[in-house]
């Protein structure tokens, strides 16, 4: 199974988010992850909300920081547009995505996000 991290600032809207969809859609393929370079320590209720609209239970996950997760060489290491704040994690092929945090954004743009998170999610799944 391919390794893959998602990694965001505070690990509560769109690392949690493509961790989600990468358990759906790669279930059987992927060990998913997801951290934060600065973890809030909570999933935001707008990601919860969202997520629970495609029938998916996020309050089972946790905000948590790179020092949380597997100390393991990651087939993918996928950064969320977090700049600066982005952690060096060994990784085959890296990629950022460059998505806006949603964490203030309407519900209507909130899920425009997480949209867009699943189509690169079923995207990257589909190069595995």
């Amino acid at each position: 199974m391919k390794k893959i991290l998602f990694v965001c600032v505070e690990n509560s809207n769109r690392s949690q988010m493509a961790e989600a969809f990468a358990k759906i859609h790669g279930k059987g393929k992927v060990e998913v992850y997801s951290s934060g370079s600065r973890p809030s320590g909570i999933i935001n209720p707008k990601a919860i909300a969202a997520m629970k609209e495609v029938g998916y239970d996020l309050t089972q996950h946790d905000s948590k920081s790179l020092d949380e997760i597997p100390k393991v060489k990651y087939d993918y290491a996928i950064t969320m547009g977090c700049g600066d704040e982005c952690p060096f994690v060994i990784a085959d092929h890296r990629d950022d995505w460059k998505l806006e945090d949603p964490k203030h954004m309407e519900p209507d743009q909130f899920n425009e996000v997480r949209d867009e998170i699943e189509r690169r999610v079923l995207d990257l799944i589909a190069k595995l």
